[in-house]
């Protein structure tokens, strides 16, 4: 990333607008979704910035433009239509140190505008460092697509609930709690406008100082990488990395895959690497079935499909006699990605075999693959 995304503060805060035509219109028209105080700044104003300042969501300044007009803004947009007024302008708001953005002089930016889908205050921004504008708008569309219009309510609600939550839930059961909130049926009930119904569900789990059991307790997701490309993994299986709370992982052949998990996620590597010892298996299962019974989501994630691994049934069991609740999600098979590739069925011993002499010979994938993987069973 050469542009680092934030979402900055406005409360209390100027926003300046250097420009009084259509260029700074648009501007003005992304601003006043904000609570900012927006400041205009130019010689004359078109008659929809003129209605801003009229009804007092703006002020005017006309004029001279001095480095003092930015000085504590938190931001600056420049959009007078003119290149040279542009870059001068642009020289006097950084000398106050604010940040600017200069409408279609991407190298005299500090700020990109992006495309935002708004549900507010649920924001999604989506950006490409003034690369692909058009990309992004029609990646907006799909997002939108994706999120239903009253999910901002739903949000504030749980934010005007976060003190109680605090309050009322253990810290321990507070992520749990949370995730049924958003997961569970408080948010279907909620999508379909039965908001009473959503709150009354909340309200008496926070009465109860907990999501409900099935919901709270620990669990175990086996979880397949697959043949190592991160655009292989299943979207169960991107799902469960989001949810994760602690992962436990081997040696991935893609470190990117890890990329897909929460950020704030503990990962616990337990593979085999060359200078490393390896965890023993009884080890490894008992770490997995401690954080579960913390009332963790536990993320195992091996390479290729769990079920074709020796081990799997033993770690099952392990946790099946815990008690644990467990989810099997399968990987892609390397087996399966060496028959796309050499684009023959491989159904038969004498088929596999000759497959997997002709990988050798073209070096499509390691011929190792072929032991680990035995279709013909």
């Amino acid at each position: 990333m050469q542009s680092f995304p934030m979402f900055i503060r406005t409360t209390g805060r100027r926003v300046v607008i250097a420009g009084g035509g259509e260029q700074a219109a648009q501007k003005a028209r992304l601003l006043t979704k904000t609570d900012a105080q927006l400041v205009l700044v130019a010689p004359a104003l078109d008659a929809e910035l003129a209605a801003l300042v009229k009804s007092g969501r703006a002020c005017h300044v006309p004029g001279p433009v001095t480095s003092t007009l930015f000085e504590g803004a938190a931001m600056g947009f420049i959009a007078t239509g003119c290149p040279g007024l542009d870059a001068s302008l642009s020289d006097l708001a950084r000398a106050a140190r604010c940040p600017v953005n200069v409408v279609d002089q991407p190298a005299l930016c500090d700020l990109t505008t992006p495309s935002i889908v708004d549900r507010d205050p649920v924001v999604v921004a989506i950006g490409t460092e003034g690369t692909a504008p058009v990309l992004a708008r029609q990646i907006k569309t799909e997002v939108e697509r994706l999120l239903p219009p009253s999910l901002g309510g739903l949000a504030a609600f749980a934010g005007r609930l976060r003190a109680g939550v605090a309050a009322r839930v253990p810290r321990e059961g507070r992520r749990a709690f949370w995730r049924w909130v958003f997961s569970g049926d408080p948010r279907t009930a909620w999508i379909r406008g039965a908001e009473r119904d959503a709150a009354r569900l909340v309200k008496q789990a926070l009465e109860a100082g907990r999501a409900p059991d099935a919901l709270s307790a620990g669990s175990v997701a086996y979880i397949g990488a697959g043949p190592g490309a991160r655009d292989l993994l299943t979207l169960r299986a991107v799902a469960r990395l989001q949810e994760a709370d602690v992962i436990f992982h081997d040696r991935l052949d893609d470190p990117d895959v890890m990329e897909l998990a929460r950020r704030d996620a503990e990962r616990v590597f337990v593979g085999k690497a060359v200078g490393i010892r390896a965890w023993p298996q009884e080890r490894i299962d008992a770490v997995v079935i401690a954080e579960a019974r913390k009332g963790r989501r536990v993320v195992r994630l091996k390479s290729g499909d769990p079920a074709d691994l020796d081990r799997l049934g033993q770690e099952l069991d392990v946790a099946r006699t815990a008690g644990i609740a467990i989810e099997i999600v399968p990987g892609v098979a390397a087996s399966r990605i060496s028959r796309t590739t050499i684009g023959r069925p491989l159904k038969t011993r004498s088929a596999t075999k000759h497959a997997a002499a002709l990988h050798k010979e073209e070096g499509v994938l390691p011929d190792v693959a072929w032991s680990a993987h035995q279709p013909w069973r």
